[in-house]
Parts: structure tokens; C-alpha cells; sequence
């Protein structure tokens, strides 16, 4: 992650979390284009936080995560949904959600998982045109007061370390 997040009140209680990283998000989507597509296009796999690369499909981090170890697993073809997928996308898709849970048990002991994929603009979908399956890793008591007395959800790794951590792990 780059810079510091810095979270301040204003006079009227009104809470501000100051997260700069996320302007290059905000840029991006202003100019169109797709990161998934950018990323797998790329060969600088670091810079792009792909994790792996399979024939069809590939697994990320997500650069915006929920928790820490959230990766996504999406397609090559810049596709909307799974009925546009051809049946290998599909299967790849799955072989590599399976494969993604077992690297987070054996390199971070996650505990359980929550994997869902957002269809749609409507539906949460970040990126409706290029479909893709979030994986968030989750240990017993990983919530913790910081998300109900702050409002602040704390990702206790960099993604350089991370990706560092778990790269090594789907080649293996």
C-alpha cells in the first residue's frame, strides 16, 4: 500500500479517513480501461500483483482489499459474466479459487473463506465488464473493535509483502 492512511475529525464530528493510494483507483476509472485486462496483458506480474497465471485465467490481489490475502480470480478475455465465459474459462476459474484457498491455508492458516462473484453494476460489481471471483481469506476473531468503535478496517501487511509471501506458494 502507498502512503499512510491518516484519519481526522472535522468540528462537526464528521470522521475522514485519508487513504492517498486511492487516487491512482479514482484516475483510472475517470480515464475507462480495465485493470484486470491491463494487468494480464502485462509481463510485470509484481507491478500488477498477479499471483499466478494459468492457461485461461489468472489470480490477483485485490489492491483495494477487504482483508488481508483478498485475491481475485478472473478470466484473460475481458467477458461480463459466466454465460459468456467458454466452459474451460468456467472450470479454470474454479481450479483456481480451490487451489487460492489452499496457498491461504498453508501460507497464512486462514481459517475460512468467503468467495463470491459480483454480477453487475447493480450488484457491487467494480469492474461490471471483465467478471472476476473474490476470494477473502478469515480467521476466528479477526474482527475486532477497530471496524465497530473506529470505522476502520486494519490490513496488517503491504501488498509488495504479500505478494512476496504468496507467489512463491501457487508456483509450488
Amino acid at each position: 500500500m502507498k502512503g499512510d492512511a491518516v484519519q481526522s475529525a472535522d468540528e462537526g464530528g464528521l470522521r475522514r479517513l485519508w487513504a492517498p493510494w486511492r487516487i491512482e483507483y479514482i484516475h483510472r476509472a475517470e480515464k475507462g480501461g480495465c485493470f484486470l485486462c491491463e494487468a494480464f496483458s502485462s509481463q510485470d506480474d509484481r507491478g500488477h500483483l498477479v499471483l499466478y497465471r494459468g492457461s485461461c485465467c489468472g489470480v490477483i490481489l485485490n489492491r483495494y482489499p477487504y482483508n488481508n490475502g483478498h485475491l481475485m480470480v478472473a478470466p484473460y478475455r475481458h467477458v461480463p459474466d459466466l454465460d459468456t465465459m467458454n466452459r474451460e474459462e468456467r472450470h479454470e476459474m474454479i481450479d483456481l479459487l480451490s487451489r487460492s484457498i489452499l496457498v491461504l491455508r498453508r501460507t497464512m492458516s486462514a481459517e475460512g473463506f468467503n468467495a463470491g462473484i459480483n454480477l453487475g453494476e447493480c450488484a457491487g460489481a467494480g469492474v461490471p465488464g471483465h467478471v472476476h471471483l473474490h476470494l477473502v481469506p478469515r480467521w476466528t476473531g479477526d474482527t475486532n473493535f477497530m471496524p465497530v468503535a473506529g470505522g476502520t478496517k486494519v490490513i496488517p501487511q503491504s501488498l509488495d509483502d504479500l505478494w512476496q509471501q504468496l507467489r512463491p506458494a501457487f508456483r509450488s
